[in-house]
């Protein structure tokens, strides 16, 4: 599966002009956890979250404490340039949704924007990979069995079940055709394993 198979598109952008109070307005309103922060001339220029966000914005509560809470001496931050991560890990559409994934365990970033050339075209965040998994094995199977119909796996016909994304495709086919039919079945999302038995 590809990037562009999982991501949000059109994406919510902000301008790093905007205030902290406008971001977290805009998080909420779109039910969005990170928004790629753009220039003037709508260039990537960072990524804010709602960690990003957060920092700084609440006040303690002095019911909370038996002694007065020191506050710090500087305001909190109020623009997103100011809280924005600058260095942005970025994805093309076509990048393999498995290699995305690997990355945003590794570095645990919850958030990437999908750049074609400088153009954000889309934002895959963690909750677009858990909804792709959280297809049921019906919906699968009927796009496994419609890609294979669609674009054909060389005449064969194909047996397919599915549990728990696990596709498995038994048929009588030559190797060229286990290979298209295997290939297509792969491109379903929510599919995380095939095997063919013949």
């Amino acid at each position: 599966m590809l990037v562009r198979e999982a991501m949000t598109s059109p994406v919510v952008t902000i301008p790093r002009s905007a205030t902290v109070r406008q971001a977290i307005r805009i998080l909420h309103e779109h039910c969005v956890t990170a928004l790629p922060v753009v220039d003037g001339s709508g260039r990537l220029a960072g990524i804010v979250s709602e960690m990003d966000l957060l920092r700084g914005v609440f006040e303690h509560d002095p019911r909370a404490f038996v002694r007065p809470v020191a506050t710090p001496a500087s305001p909190s931050p109020r623009l997103v340039e100011e809280v924005m991560t600058r260095d942005v890990e970025t994805v093309r559409p076509n990048t393999d949704v498995a290699v995305l994934a690997e990355t945003m365990m590794k570095t645990r970033i919850k958030s990437v924007p999908v750049m074609d050339g400088p153009a954000i075209v889309g934002i895959v965040s963690r909750r677009d990979l858990i909804a792709i998994l959280a297809r049921g094995d019906a919906r699968i199977r009927d796009d496994v069995l419609a890609a294979i119909a669609e674009y054909g796996a060389g005449g064969a016909c194909w047996d397919v079940s599915v549990r728990d994304g696990a596709v498995e495709l038994r048929g009588r086919a030559d190797e060229s055709a286990q290979r298209i039919a295997d290939v297509l079945a792969r491109t379903v999302p929510g599919v995380t394993h095939v095997s063919i038995h013949g």
